[in-house]
């Protein structure tokens, strides 16, 4: 997945990331190292997914580099769908340390993200001790998340749905506040006209993948909320776990 971002966030390299000035450590603040936690995360997808081959990493600034966004993308051999981990930190208090783990889709660098959004931690005084056991956890549990995200995308290209259908879940996904209406003419159009040609079934899936596409333009601060909303609304409306 790209990290598209806007509001004053902008895109950057590790080198860029590591330029940064650490804030000073107080006696209840401890600041965690943009770099520390986006290679600490690469080493624990490496030892526990061995099957999936790093692809890329994507990273994005804001407010003079206080807050920072991250996506690893990691490509396994037997699926079109690889795993993802997102990722943000603060050196502004702003933010808690947070990690999302779900799978790219390949075809549109788009990001499917189930279960739960783990934020680690407030950067309080112990943060960095409790940082690496509490992100272990995480990945450790994302193995079943991510094999559940699989078998979703299955069970939504299973499920045929006509325009009527589609237009009335566009309508539902803004009015749960997921979408923007600025966004809202991007899944139109990617539902209409897909962009890809893996998309131009009638499916539940396409008009997820449309709908994902519009997310690319969301906050990046809230990008991760916005597409654990979107699942856990298309699995509440079409019903295939209960199958």
């Amino acid at each position: 997945m790209t990290l598209m971002l806007h509001r004053g966030a902008e895109s950057a390299t590790m080198n860029e990331i590591i330029a940064i000035p650490l804030p000073q450590k107080t006696r209840t603040y401890q600041p965690v190292p943009h770099e520390q936690l986006s290679t600490m995360l690469l080493q624990m997808v490496a030892s526990i997914f061995p099957d999936f081959e790093y692809e890329k990493s994507h990273f994005g600034l804001a407010a003079d580099g206080n807050k920072m966004f991250g996506i690893h993308t990691f490509r396994s051999e037997d699926s079109a769908l690889g795993l993802s981990i997102g990722f943000r930190n603060s050196y502004d208090r702003s933010m808690s340390v947070g990690i999302s783990v779900g799978a790219a889709v390949f075809v549109c660098d788009n990001m499917v993200i189930s279960g739960d959004i783990t934020v680690l931690r407030k950067h309080t005084s112990h943060v960095i001790r409790d940082m690496e056991s509490m992100a272990l956890q995480a990945i450790y549990r994302s193995q079943s998340t991510y094999q559940e995200i699989l078998e979703d995308a299955g069970a939504m290209r299973d499920i045929p749905i006509n325009d009527d259908q589609a237009y009335r879940m566009l309508g539902l996904v803004y009015g749960r506040g997921i979408m923007t209406p600025r966004q809202i003419p991007v899944a139109h159009r990617e539902w209409e006209a897909p962009s890809h040609d893996d998309f131009s079934p009638r499916t539940v899936w396409s008009l997820y993948n449309a709908i994902t596409e519009a997310l690319k333009s969301a906050p990046p601060a809230s990008i991760m909320e916005k597409h654990l909303s979107l699942h856990r609304l298309f699995v509440d409306q079409y019903h295939w776990k209960a199958v």
